[in-house]
């Protein structure tokens, strides 16, 4: 398993966009991939998951990758966060 944080720097959170790429960028990993926001973990594969959460900037999210192409996953979450300038 692979675990990373991340800030959230975007004005608005992670809002319908930001989370909609996110989503489709680690829909196609075998791997389990979760993220949690305040104690809260959910499915990173699933927008409505994520949008519940209501993720704001300036706050702290953890991202895990379990499984054969974990490392690829948490690659591709990080190009995403630096893409859409998401978080560091």
């Amino acid at each position: 398993m692979i675990e990373k944080q991340y800030t959230i720097l975007g004005t608005a959170g992670l809002h319908a966009r930001p989370t909609s790429a996110l989503v489709s960028a680690v829909s196609s990993f075998k791997s389990d991939i979760t993220l949690e926001y305040v104690g809260k973990k959910v499915n990173l594969k699933s927008i409505l998951g994520v949008m519940s959460l209501g993720v704001a900037s300036g706050t702290t999210i953890t991202i895990a990758a379990d499984g054969e192409d974990e490392a690829d996953a948490i690659a591709k979450v990080d190009a995403i966060m630096e893409s859409e300038d998401l978080g560091k």
